[in-house]
């Protein structure tokens, strides 16, 4: 196979080339041979390099305190998981979707008080110790609360016991949507439209 890459590749070019690779892959799939997937795309960024706008913000402060939050984040599972308690939690999430979640808070999410009007954000809930890390960076919550991850009501009296999954009923000043479950925990906030767009005649 390597051979006739590199021939097409000499006798008609890149392009050709591709295509006969492409060519006997999907061959070599339709006999039921076995061979690695393609784990890349021909997906190419449309903006050049020198036309990528600079970093909004202070890009080494920013990874700084993402390490931190993620550091925080991770402890607070882990202090979860300590004898005589033992609830634990998703310990990755949140580092897996760290630099999206700042970065969109940093600069793209807009508060309530915006006058075009707040961002809704629907936070994966395995990901809460995040946002929870953050507002403790922010000042928002305590070392104390930080240590009531998942104890809602065993927690003693020095902090208040956060729960693991996003809800207002539980958190009112902090969450402001259910959303362990991505499909179901946004639906609430679009049945009004799909209700709307259903005709009148078909809602019997």
């Amino acid at each position: 196979m390597e051979a006739v890459s590199r021939r097409a590749y000499r006798r008609k070019g890149q392009a050709r080339a591709r295509y006969i690779l492409l060519s006997m892959l999907a061959e070599a799939r339709l006999k039921n041979v076995n061979v690695p997937g393609q784990l890349t795309t021909p997906y190419v960024n449309t903006i050049a390099v020198d036309e990528e706008p600079y970093f909004p913000g202070d890009e080494a402060a920013e990874r700084q305190y993402r390490r931190w939050i993620r550091w925080n984040a991770a402890v607070m599972v882990t202090r979860a998981q300590r004898p005589g308690i033992g609830v634990g939690g998703h310990i990755s999430s949140y580092a897996s979707v760290a630099t999206l979640y700042e970065v969109g808070l940093n600069h793209f999410f807009r508060g309530k008080d915006h006058p075009g009007g707040g961002d809704h954000i629907f936070f994966q809930g395995h990901a809460s110790p995040g946002p929870y890390a953050r507002a403790f960076i922010e000042g928002r919550l305590t070392e104390a609360d930080l240590d009531g991850f998942r104890q809602e009501y065993s927690h003693p009296e020095q902090g208040r016991g956060l729960p693991s999954y996003p809800h207002p009923r539980r958190m009112e000043d902090f969450w402001e949507f259910p959303t362990v479950s991505m499909g179901l925990g946004p639906l609430p906030g679009h049945l009004p439209g799909l209700v709307r767009q259903v005709p009148a005649h078909a809602r019997h």
